[in-house]
């Protein structure tokens, strides 16, 4: 069986440079999503620097 929802809008995550797809949960905020999942965020924060 196929996918069913092909042409779903993809981006490429700031910690693991791997492409993800739109979800239904990101539906309002989409235009701030930069990782594709809970681990790469909390790694991200973990590498930031100390300011």
């Amino acid at each position: 069986m196929a996918h069913k929802k092909p042409y779903l809008p993809q981006k490429t995550c700031s910690t693991c440079q791997r492409p993800f797809s739109w979800r239904k949960k990101w539906e309002a905020c989409w235009d701030e999503v930069k990782y594709c999942s809970e681990r790469c965020r909390r790694t991200s924060v973990k590498q930031a620097p100390n300011a």
